[in-house]
């Protein structure tokens, strides 16, 4: 008479985190990006200087300490700085977590999300806000103002960072921050008039709309794909006699 097979635990795969949790309605979630794209480019066409008006009131604003404080905030998260900011919060998750792929998602979300907003301002070519109109013009920039990359990215850089900590404590303050965060950045453009109100609008809901299909096209399909950022599985043993 035999003993019984001694059976190892069945295939499985560890159990996935914070950014890495994959996306329940993928398809839903791309047709919702590709829908907000195509809606905000067209709207880009349309605008002109519809809100002009409001753009100089709040340029009013840009004086003394809130002026200078605004004028930093645009500095900062300039595409420069912006991406060095990302690659310190990379190798943050990545040290804190000790696992690559929470700090590949994060930086892929962020970037996948964000370049793409460039490319509609190219293709949209809406002018900045008419600086002789402007009671304290900001230096004339010289790409086109819809939408805005900055927006764009701090947003989806708010988004992934609230991902990546979606299973610990810190989850709550990092959306409560992060929302701090967008409101600071969205009117220190504005009274900078740097951006139109409705350029930051309309970056606010591209983020929105584009960055979980980002996540779900990097961190779900793109990622497994890598042999160094594929989800590890654990083995499953032949029975022994």
């Amino acid at each position: 008479m035999t003993d019984a097979p001694l059976v190892t635990p069945a295939r499985r795969k560890p159990a996935q985190r914070g950014i890495l949790v994959p996306t329940p309605h993928p398809l839903s979630t791309i047709a919702i990006a590709v829908g907000a794209v195509v809606l905000i480019t067209i709207v880009g066409f349309v605008l002109g200087d519809v809100d002009l008006g409001l753009a100089r009131a709040l340029n009013a604003l840009h004086v003394g300490a809130l002026g200078a404080f605004t004028t930093a905030v645009y500095h900062v998260i300039s595409p420069v700085p912006a991406i060095g900011i990302t690659i310190v919060v990379t190798g943050v998750v990545w040290l804190v977590r000790r696992d690559v792929r929470p700090a590949a998602a994060f930086a892929g979300t962020v970037v996948i999300t964000w370049v793409p907003s460039d490319l509609v301002k190219e293709f949209v070519q809406r002018p900045r806000p008419d600086t002789s109109a402007l009671p304290h013009p900001f230096a004339t920039q010289p790409d086109p103002s819809y939408p805005s990359g900055h927006t764009v990215f701090v947003v989806a850089f708010e988004i992934a960072l609230a991902w990546v900590l979606r299973d610990t404590r810190w989850h709550r303050l990092a959306v409560v921050l992060g929302s701090v965060v967008v409101i600071v950045v969205v009117l220190a453009l504005t009274i900078d008039a740097v951006h139109f109100p409705t350029d930051t609008v309309a970056s606010v809901l591209w983020a929105l709309a584009v960055a979980p299909a980002a996540r779900l096209v990097w961190a779900d399909w793109a990622m497994p794909r890598i042999p160094v950022l594929r989800r590890a599985e654990y083995g499953l043993s032949r029975p022994r006699a």
